[in-house]
């Protein structure tokens, strides 16, 4: 049966009664503890803090105690920050741990094997998980600093930032690959309008309410980017003209179709959108600016409407 525990992790200058759940008083420090594995502990401890990438904190965490807990493999969960790493081979037999600093979660580890863990080895696991919180909690601050980097906090989708790389890589697999890729511009029509008469928190309210739309006529494997006030980008992996064109019109239905609820308030906007689809020779600005030129061309066709940069076509 698998086990949960709340881990604190020790250093040298730090007391297990300072970080143990609840305090414990008067413990030694890790370098007092005798335990046998103390000294692979403290090694392990050094090994951990060479890196800030979690899925490398997990695996050199599985090499440095495999020679101490046999396992075929580990895996790691944070459902709050949406990460799952797994590493080396399944097993018939588990042993899941919860981690916590302090009041945080830090997530689950799960030790799989195919013989059963007995008593003796987990407690040699909990012992070695106090050398891993430390660096794991570290490792997630520096992923949360990444994500925050490269997220709008109005929104939460992808930035210019996550815009730009997404597209420089996700060319560079569809010509490895030799897969079509297609790119949506669009913006809200008259955004300015909305918030000249309604004020700047309607006009938040409708930034939401589209990033809301737009994501429900989408592929889990789109991406959707906002790049401006009121401009997104939205990358379409393997996916031709014509499925993009398709696309950009129910999304456009979508949006035309649902009011901005604000408080007492509910109005009704639109959207014009410029498709492009990756050409051969096509780098990232490329594709961006092909999108962004028919964007302009349905702005100025009346708005509320879908043009293709590839070949003229439209719809609505």
């Amino acid at each position: 049966m698998p086990i949960s525990s709340q881990l604190h992790t020790a250093s040298p200058s730090q007391p297990f009664a300072d970080l143990a759940f609840p305090p414990l008083p008067s413990a030694p420090t890790i370098t007092d503890v005798v335990h046998p594995q103390r000294d692979k502990a403290l090694r392990i401890v050094s090994v951990l803090q060479t890196t800030l990438e979690i899925d490398e904190v997990i695996a050199l965490f599985s090499r440095e105690i495999a020679p101490l807990i046999s396992h075929h493999g580990i895996c790691y969960i944070n459902q709050p920050q949406d990460i799952e790493f797994n590493i080396g081979g399944e097993g018939a037999q588990t042993c899941t741990y919860q981690l916590s600093f302090a009041e945080q979660s830090l997530g689950f580890i799960i030790f799989k094997r195919h013989s059963a863990f007995d008593k003796q080895e987990k407690g040699l696991i909990e012992y070695l998980l106090s050398t891993l919180i430390y660096p794991l909690r570290n490792a997630l601050h520096y992923h949360d600093a990444l994500r925050a980097a490269l997220r709008d906090p109005l929104t939460g989708i992808g930035n210019r930032s996550a815009m730009d790389s997404s597209v420089v890589r996700e060319i560079q697999l569809a010509k490895r690959n030799n897969t079509p890729l297609s790119l949506i511009a669009l913006d809200i029509d008259h955004f300015k309008n909305i918030n000249d008469n309604w004020g700047h928190s309607i006009g938040d309210c409708a930034i939401k309410t589209l990033v809301k739309s737009v994501k429900s006529c989408m592929r889990s494997s789109d991406m959707l980017f906002r790049y401006g006030g009121e401009e997104f980008t939205a990358l379409l992996h393997n996916t031709d003209v014509d499925g993009a064109l398709l696309l950009a019109e129910r999304i456009r239905a979508t949006v035309e179709a649902t009011p901005c609820a604000c408080g007492d308030n509910q109005i009704l906007f639109t959207i014009s959108m410029g498709v492009a689809s990756m050409d051969s020779a096509d780098d990232s600005l490329a594709l961006f600016n092909r999108a962004d030129v028919a964007l302009y061309q349905a702005k100025n066709s009346g708005r509320n409407c879908v043009r293709c940069a590839d070949s003229g076509s439209n719809a609505a």
